[in-house]
């Protein structure tokens, strides 16, 4: 009898701690099911009901996706250690007729607003004068020069991170807070915004012969801000304007092409170049002239392909911004369908993505493609390497091993022999895995599908912030100065597939990588010798209806 109390006692005992233990289980899990992750779930619901009540992508509100394409959204600007003061006294070019004919060939139709009385209270820059910004600076005496383009991000776009970021409406209008891009004060500081409208659309080209092909142009570029818009923040009043659709003002959307070689370069040109003219001549870009000139280092640093085209209209030639594998030739100096007989000299710094992405016919390459990365060839990257007589130290996503580690141990070896530094790496389509809005690596469902991304690409893969202070700690070494563009490309790719967290996730990348360089800065006292701009190339078309509904998701007591 005392054996069958004794177990008694034993059982109810065990089933009491039983309770307490599924009483915790049922509080973490509680736990657990309150943190949800509004913003994915915003995106996801969107996706699967084809609706959503608070934005949407294109020109239809009653559905959350319409459009993937680009738009000519004005395009925010924000300047540091270097002001706007002189392109203000300049005045705006599409307040000249004269001007505008030099930029554009003639004077685009619905242009030319200087007797708008609108115009006087919103004056607007051109995308070219973010090439005379960097001029400016160098001749104000900075000789380090950093370009950040968050390419696709458009005033929405920071916008609708500012909002999540802050967690309620803080502002309508203008500059903006809460991200470090529009709070940072410890330099000099400006803001403004420009037109980002190309010369013409995409031309024919040939890029075996890297010729610009006759025939027929298609339509050309411009900007009518009745249509479009006065600032940035502004609704269009013609919705189909920003897209290229209206068909009473048809003015041609940029892509990133053109649009970097505008910021690099200083012309307007077509669709698809990497630093042509639209008569098919190359121009030099700010890079090349600092390089050949004053000695600087040039680094150029990117979340996306190496070869891609931001990255590319940091330094690269090419007709076409599809032929990446010569693109990538001109960047680490080795001969190209550009520069077959006197390649260019090559950067010093590169560091970006592609690594493991495969091609086995060339799309819209050269006959001298080679199958195997699409972005560039393992054999070139072999032929410039230390290891092989060459000027490189080449850091590839290595497996097992962290990125960060692997990409600042071929830094330091670069800069302890005095070599230049190349690093590659990526996961699926050759980018760094896409952050979302709450800091994590699982994208929501967008039109594009689900992206993926397992524990070995993020753990195998640096982040931007840590590419960037990386090339920062390299490119110092140089006497002279340098010239640095860094590319949040992940921004572009999140809108192209309308995913609002994605998009958000992406511009806390890079700024991000924008704290890690004022940090950077700030520890070395540089700002007498430094300008930074930090900007986009295009917009894209998300139009925000319910503010609260962005800021809700990541509400703050």
């Amino acid at each position: 009898m005392n054996i069958l109390r004794t177990t008694s006692f034993l059982t109810v005992l065990l089933l009491s701690r039983l309770c307490v233990l599924a009483d915790d289980l049922g509080k973490i899990i509680s736990t657990t099911e309150v943190a949800v992750d509004t913003m994915r779930e915003l995106q996801t619901q969107a996706v699967q009901k084809v609706h959503a009540d608070w934005g949407y992508w294109g020109s239809q509100p009653d559905r959350y996706s319409t459009w993937v394409n680009h738009s000519n959204r004005l395009i925010p600007l924000y300047t540091f250690g270097v002001t706007l003061d002189k392109l203000r006294q300049a005045g705006s070019v599409y307040a000249a007729a004269d001007r505008l004919e030099k930029l554009y060939g003639r004077v685009p139709e619905g242009t030319l607003i200087a007797d708008s009385p609108e115009f006087a209270k919103c004056p607007y820059f051109d995308q070219t004068d973010v090439y005379q910004l960097q001029r400016q600076a160098i001749e104000d005496g900075k000789t380090r020069i950093i370009l950040i383009v968050f390419d696709g991000m458009d005033w929405n776009s920071t916008y609708n991170a500012a909002l999540y970021q802050n967690g309620k409406v803080t502002y309508s209008g203008g500059r903006g807070n809460g991200l470090v891009f529009q709070d940072y004060r410890g330099t000099q500081t400006d803001y403004g915004y420009f037109v980002t409208s190309p010369r013409l659309a995409k031309c024919k080209t040939d890029v075996d012969a890297q010729t610009v092909l006759g025939g027929d142009k298609p339509a050309t570029g411009g900007y009518d801000p009745r249509r479009g818009g006065f600032a940035p923040e502004q609704a269009a009043p013609h919705k189909e304007y920003l897209m290229g659709l209206d068909r009473e003002q048809s003015h041609t959307v940029t892509d990133s092409a053109a649009s970097a070689t505008s910021m690099t370069a200083g012309i307007k040109t077509y669709n698809g170049s990497i630093n042509f003219d639209v008569d098919g001549n190359p121009v030099e870009t700010i890079a090349h002239r600092l390089q050949r000139d004053r000695g600087f280092a040039i680094g150029v640093v990117t979340s996306v392909p190496i070869s891609h085209a931001t990255p590319a209209c940091a330094y690269a030639h090419n007709v076409s911004r599809d032929d990446y594998q010569d693109i990538t030739r001109d960047l680490i100096g080795l001969p190209s369908a550009a520069h077959k007989r006197d390649p260019l000299p090559g950067v010093d710094c590169l560091i970006g993505c592609g690594w493991g992405e495969q091609q086995k016919k060339p799309g819209g390459q050269g006959t001298n493609f080679v199958a195997g990365s699409e972005f560039y060839v393992e054999a070139d990257l072999d032929r410039v390497n230390v290891d092989s007589g060459g000027k490189y130290v080449i850091a590839r996503r290595t497996p097992g091993s962290a990125g960060a580690d692997v990409l600042r141990d071929a830094a330091s070896d670069a800069i302890k022999n005095h070599h230049r530094l190349v690093g590659v790496f990526g996961a699926a389509d050759g980018h760094l895995p896409f952050a979302t809005a709450d800091g994590r690596f699982d994208p929501a469902l967008d039109v594009k599908g689900e992206a993926k991304y397992s524990s070995d690409d993020v753990r195998e893969n640096p982040i931007l912030a840590e590419m960037a202070t990386t090339a920062l700690d390299y490119l110092q070494h140089d006497p002279d100065g340098f010239w640095l563009m860094i590319e949040a490309g992940d921004v572009d790719w999140a809108n192209h597939a309308n995913n609002i967290d994605s998009s958000i996730g992406a511009v806390f990348s890079g700024d991000k990588a924008v704290k890690a360089v004022f940090d950077w800065i700030d520890a070395r006292g540089d700002w007498d010798r430094t300008a930074v701009i930090v900007t986009a190339d295009h917009g894209h078309y998300f139009c925000l209806k319910d503010a609260e509904a962005i800021a809700a998701a990541n509400s703050k007591p």
